[in-house]
């Protein structure tokens, strides 16, 4: 999921160029993983180009922000309309778009207070995160285990919680998979590294909840409404190594990976190793959501039609 450079980046209120979004190496985020972010997508609409649950990200970060005394100085609305306007001035239809709030350089201390806090928001085309989604991913359970809550709150979207999943990742990739599975404290599944996690068996879907110490992802709520709107059971509960082995289906939800089915969990073949009927039926309907093609979930997406004013 490489990116490709783009004319505009909006930081600290003002759009500049890519080249000029720059901090200094002593940033405190940069020394201890102390900002925020979120991952949100745009995507081509018969409308123009629209973000999916633009608001709903930014409350996230908001919140996130809050659980480490980190102010944003913008309104969640000014945020919503700068990400609007770097979709417009790099002319995109579609795009991954990064916000991110973090604190400055001023001190190496661990205490944050004299720090000033800095925005940012990059959009830019990509191709998947998964190679090979579309038939589906390889996954292993890993043994990098999930940070828990007790320690650092899974909910909230900070920077260096991540060196949890790059850890995860770098294992499963040099093992030969796709993605990993981490386990919680409890020795059940969290979540994958970046993604939720979905089972299917006997047609209902299964997703676990905020005490399994997951992000509680903006897709995965989605996920759970469109799946209602199907008509298709649902639950949320615990789910254990177990349960994801006996399952008729698995799939990721995710920003990145948007609906991604699991064929294959440490060599045991899932769903004939292909993506499953409610897997795909799930999918092709947010495909079609998220591109304004089911007028149920319009009001899902932040259109950018209006021409940016520099």
């Amino acid at each position: 999921m490489g990116f490709t450079p783009t004319e505009k980046i909006w930081f600290n209120g003002k759009l500049v160029a890519w080249g000029d979004a720059k901090v200094h190496v002593l940033t405190h985020a940069l020394q201890y993983g102390t900002g925020v972010f979120e991952g949100m997508r745009c995507y081509a609409t018969p409308e123009g180009p629209a973000v999916f649950r633009l608001d709903a990200h930014l409350e996230r970060m908001v919140k996130s922000a809050e659980l480490y005394e980190l102010r944003i100085p913008y309104s969640q609305d000014t945020l919503a309309e700068a990400t609007l306007d770097v979709i417009r001035a790099n002319k995109l239809d579609s795009a991954y778009i990064r916000p991110i709030a973090f604190f400055g350089a001023a001190t190496l201390s661990v205490w944050t207070s004299e720090c000033p806090v800095e925005v940012a928001i990059a959009a830019f085309a990509t191709g998947q995160y998964l190679a090979g989604a579309d038939k589906g991913v390889r996954v292993t359970v890993s043994s990098i285990r999930k940070f828990d809550s007790a320690a650092i709150p899974a909910w909230g979207k900070a920077c260096g919680q991540y060196i949890n999943s790059v850890r995860a990742v770098q294992e499963a990739q040099r093992r030969g998979f796709d993605e990993a599975l981490l386990l919680n404290s409890h020795g059940q599944i969290a979540e994958g590294s970046g993604e939720n996690l979905f089972l299917v068996r006997n047609g209902e879907i299964v997703t676990n909840d905020i005490d399994a110490s997951i992000l509680m992802g903006v897709t995965r709520a989605s996920i759970l409404e469109i799946a209602g709107d199907l008509g298709i059971p649902k639950r949320v509960a615990p789910i254990s190594v177990e349960d994801v082995l006996g399952a008729d289906e698995l799939f990721f939800t995710g920003t990145a990976v948007e609906v991604t089915a699991i064929r294959e969990v440490d060599g045991h073949v899932i769903s004939e190793g292909k993506p499953g009927p409610v897997t795909r039926r799930i999918q092709e309907t947010f495909n079609q959501a998220v591109r304004g093609e089911l007028p149920q979930y319009r009001r899902w997406l932040a259109f950018a039609r209006q021409t940016v004013i520099s």
